[in-house]
């Protein structure tokens, strides 16, 4: 049987928080709104890091390109 290990860094709620710069109390109340999947194992709760890296990425807008003409510098 071929089982392949995959490790997954699991974050604390502080640990994520630092992630995100944000305070550890909005962590936990995205966590209420299920804003962000999390593993609770037994009165513990992890984030995974790619989860929260999925979570920042999501949030990414694309610069908008300079108008030609518009009073800025050519």
């Amino acid at each position: 049987m071929n089982t392949q290990h995959q490790e997954t860094e699991l974050l604390t709620v502080p640990e994520a928080a630092e992630v995100f710069r944000l305070k550890p109390s909005t962590v936990r109340s995205w966590l209420l709104k299920r804003r962000v999947p999390f593993i609770k194992l037994g009165s513990r709760v992890f984030l995974r890091m790619e989860d929260c890296q999925a979570l920042i990425v999501s949030g990414l807008r694309p610069a908008i390109p300079a108008v030609q003409g518009r009073g800025g510098a050519a």
